[in-house]
Order: structure tokens, then C-alpha cells, then sequence
């Protein structure tokens, strides 16, 4: 059964209702039996409301800031935005991301697909060639019960092509495909040549159950990216949609997709997408970055867009990681109790910012993170830091795409410590 706007209003609504217990770590123990909405209606303290550590937070108001900066990017630079979902899976953010202007969710597997279909969401983009046949026949499904579902994902070769088709027969109407450019030799997926490019779409062009839509790619991939690189890579893109258009590929559509962008190059996309001549049809010109909904205070922090064109705004890091100091051997080390179960740790460690205790906040200055063990912290204090057993360290992250998928249900928090909402996820 297609899962229709009110079945999946009914569902984000439902999420309120389930019941909170040991299933999620950090959530106060004596909050055990009630559900998510009577737990958030409670506006419990982060600090003083009986959570417990480690506890992941997600700041409420760099979370409107960013969702609010990205829609107004967008607009401004008439892209049409479908962000990556695979960053948090989390339909309430879904949701707000289309609330805030998103055509639809960018997602990587079939699995999440089914999440978002299950949540309301009407327009996928799976950034992804799919082989499963079992997949291809449940999207089928989907698009045959559904005629307001749209979906698009890519294809990279003629081998996929085949087995696409072979899954797909006698499927009531084709899947919309996209084909994959390559970032380059040695990058990731995607057809490496144009010429490739050009027999997988004569193979699409060969079945019935597929469509040829638009071409597509990923430009965080391209090897020893910089600006010069990238924006030849997103020329090349350019070109082959404009190459397949004078060939007659998209024939009879009402739009051609072009799509590519991630969260590093993302304003690259801007300025190559605008230079995108007139073609036979309206281009949607598909931005795909995720990152930006949480932002981090590692990995994007460095390369986001936003350092090279400042007067465009600023993404805030919207993470926190609290955990409490539960030994203290020496005068240079501590151990507090998160560790990789908790805090993403595989691009960058996680970067302590504040100390907390009964006495308030301070500073972090000469507190550091130096490894992680399954459930420890291992960090170094300067000479002279005051730092104690019992203390809360509060740190950044990086790379949200490894924040979200440790933590099940996440505290919304205001600045003043306030939860005021919880965020499910589904990895």
C-alpha cells in the first residue's frame, strides 16, 4: 500500500506516542512508561531533569538556523533542493526539510526509501543504482499504487540497465533514471566516459521499463578536489546533459534533471548550474546536500561552502555529545564515559568546547580528546585544569552522517538546557 500524505501525517504524529524505556540510552530512567510527547511536554532540564550520560543533544535553535539558511540559498540561487536523508534518517526532519522548501529527499539504499515512503514523503531522489530485484518490484509497487510518488535513481552501467529491467517486467510504468557521470578515474560509482554514458543511455532507451530523465553525479568525489577540479567535473555534467538533450534523449518528458552536490562544494554547483544554457525542456537543477540540517564541528565545519563565500551566511554546528568524567588517574589524563558507541569518530575525534558542574560552565581551554575506546573518552588536560570526577565535558562532532546513526531518539534543546522535542531515527 502507498504510504499517502495522511498515513504518513498520521505516522510523524504517532511518533509522539510511542513509549519511552531502555531502548533509548541517555533518556531519564524515571521517565520509563510515558511517551515521547508527554516526556517533551515536561520541558525536562538536559542538566538537572535526570538524563543521563553519555546524552546526545541537538541544539533547537541552530537547527531552525540552518534548515531556514539552506531554503533561502537554495531560492536564491534557483536550485531545487532535495537534501540527503541518509545524514540523519530522521522523517521529522524530513518533514521539516520539506517544510522549508526540499522538492523531495535524496536517500542511498532501498531501505531508506521504505522509511521515507512509510513517513509521507512524496518525492525520492536514490542516489544509487539498484540491482535488488526485490527492491525494483517494491518501488514498482509504489509508483503503480501511488501517481503522486515520484521517483528517480541512477543507473552507472549496461549491466545494471539489464538487471533493472529483468526486475522490473511487466511493471505498469517505467522508473525514472538519471544517469551517473563518474567524478573521475579512481573516484567513486558513476560512468567513467562520455562515450560510456552515451551506451548506457541507448540501453535505457532499449526496455521499456525504464526512462531516461536526466544525468547526475557527486562531485565530493572528484580526486584531489579543488575549486578548478570540481567545476570541470560539473561542466563535464553540464555538457553530457546538454549532448543528450541535442540527441533527443529526453523526448516527451516535462523537465530534464541535472544533479549533482554534496555539502563541500556545494555553492561550485551554484555557479555551474546557473551557466546551464537553454535546453528543448526546464531543467530541475537537483541539489543534493545533507550535511548542512546538524552541520558538525569537524569535517564540514573545515570545508563548508559557506568559509569560501562568506556574505552567503554561516551553518551552525547543531551536536553536542555530554558525557561526565568518571576517572581522573593523573594530573594530565581523565577518561569520561562516551565513546565510539556514542560520538562519530571516523573522520575527526570528537572536540571538547565546555566543562560544566554545579558551579555552571567554563571554559574547555587545554581539554582535548586524544582516542576513543568503545564506552571511554580519552583525554588530556593541561597543566593546572581544573577537571573533576563527576564534571560533564561537553563536545563537538564530526561528520553528522555518523552522529545520527548511534543515537535512536534525540534530545531537542534549547539554549537554556530546555528539551523541548525528541527526533527518532531509523538506521
Amino acid at each position: 500500500m502507498a504510504a499517502d500524505s495522511g498515513t504518513g501525517a498520521e505516522r510523524l504524529a504517532a511518533l509522539a506516542d510511542e513509549r519511552v524505556d531502555h531502548r533509548f540510552k541517555g533518556l531519564p530512567p524515571d521517565a520509563d512508561g510515558l511517551t515521547v510527547g508527554e516526556l517533551a511536554a515536561q520541558r525536562r532540564n538536559l542538566f538537572s531533569g535526570g538524563f543521563t550520560t553519555p546524552v546526545l543533544a541537538l541544539s533547537a535553535e541552530r537547527l531552525d538556523h540552518n534548515l531556514r539558511l539552506m531554503e533561502t540559498y537554495s531560492v536564491r540561487h534557483g536550485l531545487t533542493f532535495a537534501p540527503h536523508g541518509k545524514t540523519s534518517m530522521a522523517p521529522q526532519l524530513f518533514q521539516r526539510q520539506i517544510e522549508h522548501g526540499a522538492w523531495g529527499i535524496t536517500l542511498a539504499v532501498p531501505h531508506q526509501v521504505r522509511v521515507a515512503r512509510a513517513f509521507g514523503v512524496q518525492r525520492v531522489c536514490l542516489a544509487n543504482e539498484v540491482v535488488d530485484a526485490a527492491a525494483l518490484k517494491w518501488v514498482s509497487s509504489q509508483l503503480d499504487a501511488d501517481p503522486g510518488f515520484r521517483f528517480v535513481c541512477y543507473v552507472d552501467s549496461v549491466r545494471g540497465v539489464e538487471l533493472m529491467d529483468s526486475a522490473l517486467r511487466g511493471a505498469v510504468q517505467p522508473v525514472d533514471v538519471v544517469v551517473e557521470l563518474a567524478a573521475g578515474e579512481g573516484a567513486r560509482t558513476g560512468v567513467r566516459t562520455e562515450a560510456e554514458c552515451a551506451a548506457v543511455a541507448d540501453a535505457v532507451a532499449g526496455v521499456d521499463t525504464l526512462r531516461l530523465v536526466g544525468v547526475a553525479g557527486y562531485e565530493g568525489e572528484v580526486p584531489d578536489a579543488d575549486s578548478e577540479r570540481v567545476r570541470g567535473w560539473l561542466r563535464r555534467l553540464v555538457a553530457l546533459a546538454v549532448d543528450f538533450d541535442k540527441d533527443g534523449r529526453f523526448d516527451g518528458l516535462e523537465e530534464i534533471v541535472v544533479s549533482a552536490g554534496g555539502s563541500a562544494w556545494f555553492d561550485a554547483v551554484a555557479d555551474v548550474f546557473a551557466g546551464i544554457p537553454e535546453l528543448s525542456l526546464p531543467v530541475l537543477k537537483l541539489l543534493r546536500s545533507g550535511a548542512y540540517v546538524s552541520h558538525d564541528d569537524g569535517h564540514y565545519r573545515k570545508i563548508t561552502p559557506f568559509n569560501r563565500v562568506p556574505e552567503e551566511g554561516a551553518l551552525q554546528p547543531a551536536f553536542r555529545l555530554w558525557a561526565q568524567v568518571v576517572s581522573r588517574p593523573s594530573a594530565e589524563q581523565a577518561f569520561a564515559n562516551a565513546g565510539k558507541r556514542d560520538a562519530a569518530y571516523d573522520l575527526d575525534l570528537p572536540e571538547v568546547q565546555v566543562l560544566r558542574s554545579d558551579t555552571g560552565e567554563r571554559s574547555a581551554d587545554g581539554v582535548a580528546v586524544t582516542g576513543l575506546s568503545d564506552q571511554h573518552a580519552w583525554i588530556r588536560t593541561d597543566e593546572g585544569v581544573e577537571l573533576q570526577v563527576g564534571d560533564w565535558v561537553g563536545m563537538g562532532l564530526s561528520h553528522p552522517c555518523t552522529s545520527f546513526d548511534k543515537w535512536e531518539l534525540i534530545p531537542v534543546v534549547e539554549q537554556d538546557g530546555t528539551v523541548v522535542d525528541y527526533i527518532r531515527t531509523y538506521f
